[in-house]
């Protein structure tokens, strides 16, 4: 069973940095397509960026891209979202997320298709 554990959470200045991780217990990540999510107060759940095995296959929403960077570390077997020049509207709960069980055809960027979540991790940008 796959048990995903975010921290790095906290707060920040607007234009500041923060690295969030997301460590996985059981199989190794790169088994599987792995992302980050985040729920804004007031708004539904959205994708952020997703990771399929390495770094040469990573995605991000537009909101996000050129600033935040998904990565992974197999010998910690932790995936890892760097956030660069946050802003306000990055303020959210940050979710973790695996693609483990489903195999048939996905997109990374539909929360649905993910079936192991981790418990979140707030980040809070001030202005």
């Amino acid at each position: 069973q796959v048990q995903l554990v975010e921290s790095g959470g906290g707060w920040v200045q607007a234009g500041g940095s923060l690295r969030l991780s997301c460590a996985a217990s059981g199989r190794s990540y790169s088994s599987y397509p792995m992302g980050w999510f985040r729920q804004r107060p007031g708004k539904e759940r959205e994708f952020v960026a997703a990771i399929i095995r390495s770094a040469d296959n990573s995605y991000y929403a537009d909101s996000v891209k050129g600033r935040f960077t998904i990565s992974g570390d197999n010998t910690r077997n932790t995936v890892y979202l760097q956030m660069n020049s946050l802003k306000p509207e990055d303020t959210a709960l940050y979710y973790c997320a695996a693609i483990v069980y489903y195999s048939g055809t996905y997109f990374v960027d539909r929360s649905s298709y993910y079936d192991c979540w981790g418990q979140g991790t707030q980040v809070t940008v001030s202005s």
